[in-house]
């Protein structure tokens, strides 16, 4: 399992959802798209995000993903780890 959150410098909705990961016990990979150009390739053309945070959850070959603060979504990656 692997949660990967695209952020940039200054990003409050990046924040809280590494946050929300955090408190749960999960510790997200952070990349900061303002050093990373590959990164912006990656969420731009290649998952169609225009914004930040964009989280790309993988497990067992699976991929889920999102862009902008989603509680939702971050809870339902929370409860299916917890689960396991």
């Amino acid at each position: 399992m692997t949660i990967t959150v695209y952020t940039r410098p200054g990003c409050s909705p990046c924040k809280l959802t590494i946050r929300k990961f955090e408190a749960a016990g999960l510790t997200p990979q952070v990349v900061d798209i303002s050093t990373a150009e590959t990164a912006v390739d990656y969420i731009s053309n290649e998952l169609g995000y225009a914004q930040v945070p964009v989280v790309v959850y993988d497990k067992d070959g699976s991929e889920d993903h999102w862009s902008g603060l989603n509680p939702d979504k971050i809870n339902q990656v929370i409860e299916l780890e917890k689960a396991h």
